[in-house]
């Protein structure tokens, strides 16, 4: 595990090794007890190998769980090539099933569960101490033309123009504060970020741009996954800016519980890009947030949905 309080961490650096898995090899997957197994079938799982991330609050951060699934679903299709490269991923869902403990690996099981003429589809457990921490099912498509319409990129300021988190928290002396300078991922906020203080207008609305902190390697499948760890860090803001909360009001108690992301077009995750995002429910103690990603020239590169439990505990 690497430490962020030592001189020489680099946060871009760190991810790029958290998402370089080691291949171990090859488990068998069969169903006994249940009379003919032939109506079951037997498979086989490739097996990666990931560290995890240090997180102040000792679980791991959801956003490097989907990365790393996106990377181990990539690592089985490198044998697939339809003439025109690997194929791309273009879909994600996945469900997390219980917290990470950040000082244990992480082992994937990649399941092929399908490779057709223009689909491939991956199911990925993310295991811990022989339990599932995440469950999710990828599909990859190869290089295809067809219909193309887009949404318009909203009219905000450019990232020029706003202040980033190490302006607003870089003289501080606080865990909180330098655990945020540790990111990856930059982040300049439209409205008001939410670490300190809520909206004085609450909304379910809010806009975000973001990048990769320096460059990263010219491999589509790494910018897929940098754009999917990316996408948690701040997909429940809305809801949580609607209800005039911040990320440190000590009755907040939030948690990812599924994640879905829909990769439309290619993307350079180290170049700007906007996060649009909306909530457009919250109840039962669950919010849902919306987001839309776009490149700086106004694609729209991805949409994203997470549903998260949001519970505000009373004293």
């Amino acid at each position: 595990m690497t430490d962020e309080n030592a001189p020489e961490f680099d946060p871009l650096t760190d991810l790029l090794d958290t998402l370089d898995l080691e291949e171990l090899g090859t488990a068998r997957i069969t169903v006994e007890g249940v009379g003919d197994r032939a109506d079951f079938g037997e498979s086989g799982a490739t097996v990666f190998l990931g560290r995890s991330q240090k997180m102040p609050h000792g679980r791991v951060f959801g956003g490097q769980v989907l990365a790393q699934c996106v990377m181990a679903a990539g690592r089985t299709m490198e044998d697939i090539d339809d003439g025109d490269g690997a194929r791309r991923i273009h879909s994600l869902h996945g469900y997390f099933m219980r917290p990470g403990d950040d000082t244990k690996p992480i082992r994937f099981a990649v399941e092929r569960m399908r490779d057709g003429n223009s689909f491939s589809t991956r199911r990925v457990h993310a295991i811990q101490d022989g339990l599932p921490i995440l469950s999710m099912i990828t599909s990859f498509q190869e290089a295809s033309g067809g219909l193309d319409h887009q949404d318009p990129m909203p009219e905000v300021p450019g990232p020029d123009e706003l202040r980033s988190l190490a302006d607003e928290f870089g003289g501080i002396d606080h865990p909180g504060a330098r655990h945020l300078l540790k990111r990856p991922i930059e982040h300049r906020h439209v409205e008001s970020n939410l670490f300190v203080a809520p909206d004085p207008e609450p909304s379910a609305h809010q806009s975000v741009w973001m990048k990769a902190l320096g460059k990263l390697p010219d491999d589509p499948l790494v910018h897929a996954a940098v754009l999917a760890y990316a996408s948690d860090y701040t997909l429940l803001e809305p809801v949580i800016r609607r209800h005039g909360l911040t990320w440190t009001d000590r009755r907040l108690r939030p948690a990812s519980l599924d994640h879905a992301m829909w990769f439309h077009r290619p993307v350079q995750a180290d170049e700007w890009i906007l996060y649009s995002q909306e909530s457009p429910s919250a109840s039962g103690g669950r919010g849902l947030g919306i987001g839309r990603m776009f490149a700086a020239d106004g694609t729209l590169v991805a949409t994203v949905a997470q549903e998260g439990m949001v519970r505000v505990k009373e004293s």
